[in-house]
């Protein structure tokens, strides 16, 4: 099964820096897909992308929490104009390059969220959206 960048991700890209199989790809246009994303054809499940991240956001395809319980301040990224997300992140990814979010929200300590619709908008990315290859 392959992993699955759910939106903890504020796009830092050291999961795609140590991708084996080149497999993880920064959503564009960011208002639109504003987290980075993984080819389920291409991924091996290695699992070095779950280890690099900083925000603990990508899980195995099949574990992807659907009541995940927040430790308190990690961030939920949305695409620009969902409802209850207009919180800015301006940070920096594993370049010390900036990332600016529009849409995002700082959970609670205790907060359970579903991760799950991550699944349906990774692979929308790549059936139909900017990820979309040809064949």
């Amino acid at each position: 099964m392959p992993r699955v960048i759910t939106n903890l991700c504020l796009r830092d890209g050291s999961c795609a820096v140590v991708c084996p199989v080149e497999c993880i790809v920064p959503g564009k246009p960011e208002d639109q897909w504003p987290g980075y994303y993984i080819d389920a054809e291409t991924c091996i499940d290695c699992g070095a992308c779950e280890a690099e991240c900083p925000y603990s956001a990508i899980f195995p395809h099949d574990e992807v929490p659907s009541a995940y319980t927040a430790k308190g301040g990690e961030r939920l990224s949305m695409p620009v104009g969902t409802l209850g997300f207009s919180e800015v992140y301006d940070g920096s990814n594993h370049n010390g390059e900036p990332v600016h979010l529009e849409a995002t929200r700082t959970l609670t300590t205790g907060e359970v969220v579903d991760l799950t619709p991550a699944i349906d908008k990774n692979a929308d990315f790549f059936k139909s959206g900017p990820g979309y290859k040809a064949q």
